[in-house]
């Protein structure tokens, strides 16, 4: 069976930046997590943050959808247990629109250092990331192995008393969602949803920028919303934001003053959200890299993805597919 348009519509595409944050005045010089967005995780439980030199010398490198962000850890621990020789796991999770652009397809840097062109793995949520890298013969095979939803996230109790997506069209409210211009949750599933409603203009005024106030006071829009938007949240400088139903999970496990309010399908694009990860041609750790392929597939990282809201793959999904 080939992958279809149909199962992997659109994308999480963030701009990747560089230093380590830009955003409001009163962001300024805060980390927000950004830290871990890159890190090294050790068999015998050691964590490096930052460490960009690891993505070349590492046993397994991963290049991954930014908003697992919050699994890796389990994820990574309970692999490493069940493959002990792999001594150091390098895993990356940012954006993949911004990965593929400016990380695989060219030289990349972060915070002014080189990163690893070459990757093990590569996974996005755009089939059409992975069949580019087929057409340049840097790829043969992906699967997908996860799925996920739209929520809304609000202050916790929600004080604004935000019953869905339509409460999006208020005038009393300030919002926090991913820029449409690198983020593919607003990009291809937020401002998909507000079309359906026959909310976009007015939420996002037809702008299309990042770290921006789309609407003057109304309407903000994100450099890395999964971390930014909370923040701006609990800091009383947004009301809601567009985020994934796993954000929400994982940030109120974190005893974070936020809440989610659902939203209903179709609007919530659960049909249509669908992670797909497939290895480099030129991998350096082929053999490590069809481990963790073939973990994936397991009911331990199924589950350990169900726990943080995450879901599952179907069997078939599950199995390597020709892209």
């Amino acid at each position: 069976m080939k992958f279809t348009s149909k199962l992997l519509p659109a994308i999480l595409a963030v701009a990747f930046v560089p230093a380590i944050f830009v955003g409001t005045p009163a962001m300024a010089g805060k980390d927000a997590g950004l830290g871990h967005d890159y890190r090294t995780f050790h068999a015998d439980g050691k964590i490096d943050y930052g460490k960009i030199s690891d993505s070349y010398n590492s046993d397994l490198v991963m290049y991954l959808a930014g908003n697992q962000f919050m699994v890796m850890e389990d994820l990574i621990k309970d692999f490493q247990k069940k493959n002990p020789d792999i001594k150091t796991v390098y895993v990356e999770t940012i954006p993949p629109g911004q990965i593929l652009k400016k990380q695989i397809l060219k030289q990349g840097e972060i915070n002014g250092q080189k990163t690893n062109q070459t990757p093990d793995l590569f996974a996005s949520v755009k089939i059409a990331h992975l069949k580019k890298l087929k057409k340049k013969g840097m790829m043969d095979e992906g699967k997908i192995y996860v799925h996920n939803k739209l929520e809304l996230m609000v202050a916790k109790g929600n004080p604004k008393g935000i019953k869905g997506p339509k409460d999006l069209a208020r005038d009393d409210i300030v919002q926090s969602h991913p820029n449409p211009k690198t983020e593919g949750i607003f990009k291809f599933y937020g401002s998909e949803m507000l079309k359906d409603l026959g909310l976009h203009a007015k939420v996002t005024g037809d702008k299309i920028c990042k770290s921006c106030w789309a609407v003057p006071g109304k309407t903000w829009f994100t450099s890395r919303h999964h971390r930014e938007t909370p923040h701006r949240i609990e800091n009383g400088e947004a009301d809601v934001g567009i985020v994934w139903t796993t954000e929400v999970k994982h940030a109120k496990a974190e005893g974070r003053q936020i809440d989610g309010v659902p939203i209903p399908a179709p609007y919530n694009k659960q049909d249509k959200v669908a992670y797909a990860i497939g290895k480099l041609s030129k991998a350096k750790n082929q053999e490590n890299a069809d481990r963790f392929l073939d973990y994936l597939a397991t009911a331990d990282a199924q589950n350990i993805y169900a726990k943080y809201g995450f879901l599952k793959a179907s069997a078939d999904e599950l199995k390597l597919k020709k892209l």
